[in-house]
């Protein structure tokens, strides 16, 4: 071992983990959750080298440096697959339904993208939260200044984030100072795209806000970068709220319902995430299903502005399976923490009569939002090979919480789903005692 350990690149970390190695939702949890009470994973360059229990690898690495989170349980870093980084500014802000809310708080919030330095200010404070909160991969709406995602993408690669992130596009429907066009977007976009995909550890996304605010003609562009560059994602809304809903069908009568508008243009396809999908009729599902697209389920904003509550049970169900991520919808959504989307995601699916489990939940957090992304090969679980970020939570983190999780590591399946669900019932930006990126440490709490 006096090799390996030897070699600087190489960095042992110990502790209990939790993952996934399956879908909890088709596949029992005791045969998709894989859990180490005792367990090392072993980083090489900021790969995943080897993970195991503790008794098995120690003679392996014996020599080799540990990190030990005495009383802590590392998972996967969160994934966020539905954010907006211009509305931090305004979380939060009182008293309308989505249509009316664009129009007061979000639109004239997003004007101030314009200044470049302001941009800058504002994107370090949201990747400092984002850390803060354990997330380490994030899908993010910009604005419509080109600008707003050159400051996105620049932060990102100095914190050697996996991002993905898009201009967003938006021809009517919108002040003129929001306002591009069709050919402007394009043009925007397709530098942006040139720029940055693949550089480093980011990846473009083409961001039409929704059918509402695009003509035709843009949406047609937003279809013809997807066939340029077929390996860019495709982020926008669909059926979030009622009146959205008419209202997009009444711009767009030839189509026979919402989703049918993006599928017109070519928007909907393996690589296409819809935020929301509320309102969403049992045809979209199924076409959905097909398609192989993604929805991001947005609970805390769903929630805060009345839009209703999102069926979880009909969008995971064997008849139509899709992919699904839980994603905090900054600024509607109330909160940073993933663990707090997740308590939401739960009470939303107790008002639907129906039940998600603190695994369930987690998986739309981590390996299932790594599905939803495309990159279950790179982030989402300790697989050999996998990119090594990652959280260290303390399950008892405030008073309350120490109180309430008296076992501090849980040695079975059933002693570990009453912890996390307390963790996620509970628990907040105070549960992560430290988040690491490519196996650096990029937040840790004070103290710890």
């Amino acid at each position: 071992m006096s090799t390996l350990a030897s070699n600087l690149s190489l960095k042992a970390f110990r502790a209990a983990f939790l993952d996934f190695t399956d879908d909890p939702f088709y596949v029992a949890e005791s045969e998709s959750v894989r859990y180490l009470a005792d367990g090392l994973l072993i980083v090489e360059n900021g790969i995943i080298r080897d993970f195991g229990t503790y008794d098995k690898l120690k003679a392996q690495y014996s020599d080799l440096p540990t990190t030990t989170y005495r009383d802590r349980l590392i998972i996967p870093g969160l994934i966020d697959i539905h954010i907006h980084l211009p509305q931090m500014e305004m979380i939060g802000a009182y008293g309308e339904q989505l249509l009316e809310w664009l129009e007061k708080y979000t639109f004239p919030t997003e004007r101030k993208f314009g200044d470049k330095d302001y941009a800058d200010k504002v994107t370090k404070l949201f990747f400092d939260e984002l850390l803060r909160n354990g997330t380490t991969t994030a899908l993010i709406l910009a604005t419509v200044h080109p600008d707003s995602v050159e400051s996105c993408f620049e932060e990102a690669i100095r914190r050697n984030l996996r991002i993905i992130a898009g201009k967003v596009m938006m021809d009517r429907n919108a002040p003129d100072f929001l306002r591009d066009t069709a050919q402007t977007s394009y043009q925007d976009t397709k530098n942006l795209i040139e720029k940055w995909h693949g550089k480093g550890r980011l990846a473009y996304a083409v961001t039409p806000r929704f059918a509402i605010t695009s003509t035709p003609e843009q949406l047609a562009i937003a279809g013809e970068l997807l066939q340029e560059y077929p390996d860019v994602y495709l982020h926008t809304h669909l059926s979030e709220n009622v009146k959205e809903v008419e209202l997009a069908t009444q711009l767009y009568p030839a189509c026979t319902d919402y989703l049918n508008i993006y599928e017109q243009y070519g928007l909907v396809g393996q690589r296409s995430i819809f935020a929301h999908g509320i309102q969403l009729t049992d045809s979209e599902f199924e076409r959905l299903s097909r398609a192989g697209s993604a929805i991001a389920f947005c609970p805390t904003s769903n929630l805060f502005l009345g839009s209703g509550l999102f069926n979880v049970d009909k969008a995971k169900s064997a008849e139509t399976p899709i992919k699904v991520g839980l994603a905090t919808d900054v600024g509607a959504g109330t909160s940073f923490s993933m663990l707090q989307t997740a308590s939401s995601a739960y009470q939303v699916a107790q008002l639907r009569g129906q039940r998600l489990s603190a695994f369930k939940a987690l998986f739309l957090a981590t390996l299932g939002a790594a599905k939803s992304l495309s990159l279950e090969d790179k982030i989402g679980s300790f697989n050999i090979g996998n990119e090594a970020d990652f959280v260290v939570l303390d399950p008892r983190a405030t008073p309350l919480m120490a109180f309430r999780n008296s076992i501090a590591i849980p040695s079975t399946l059933e002693e570990l789903s009453e912890q996390l669900f307390a963790m996620i019932i509970l628990g907040d930006d105070r549960t992560v005692s430290a988040t690491y990126v490519m196996g650096d440490l990029a937040y840790g709490r004070s103290g710890e």
